[in-house]
């Protein structure tokens, strides 16, 4: 990889995402508790939330311990995630997950675009697409315990 490539993938705006992280740490008291761990690279995502009556997840707190590129995919998921539902969470995985592998449209996730010169880098996929998965597991763990 050549320092002009780094740069492109590690810009300032991509880096000044994970300090967003520590306004939202996670909540171990909080009702819903998930976690993903990409196998590539060994990162891990904590999700903590709570459900709203309608569903919807709400006062989501997160602890990734993962390169840069999966946590400013933290921080993009939560600028955007309070108050979305199951099936949007799922919707969304699968879009990321298609556009990481294949290319094509930029899913409508909010800021997306700050990441996606981690495109070009299929070893940073997995650590993206966790805190979604973590979410995911949080409210299947929930279902699970009902």
């Amino acid at each position: 990889m050549t320092g002009g490539s780094q740069r492109a993938l590690y810009s300032r705006e991509m880096l000044a995402l994970a300090v967003e992280l520590a306004g939202r740490p996670l909540d171990p008291e909080a009702p819903l508790q998930g976690e993903a761990r990409s196998r590539t690279c060994g990162s891990i995502v904590s999700v903590s939330a709570s459900p709203s009556d309608d569903g919807t997840l709400g006062d989501i707190g997160i602890r990734a311990s993962s390169c840069a590129v999966g946590q400013a995919a933290a921080a993009l998921f939560l600028r955007a995630a309070n108050g979305t539902d199951e099936a949007a969470l799922r919707d969304t995985h699968q879009q990321i997950e298609q556009w990481l592998a294949e290319g094509g449209d930029m899913p409508a996730w909010p800021d997306l675009a700050i990441i996606e010169p981690a495109c070009a880098y299929p070893a940073r996929h997995a650590a993206i697409l966790l805190p979604w998965q973590a979410a995911l597991d949080a409210l299947s763990s929930s279902a699970r315990s009902r």
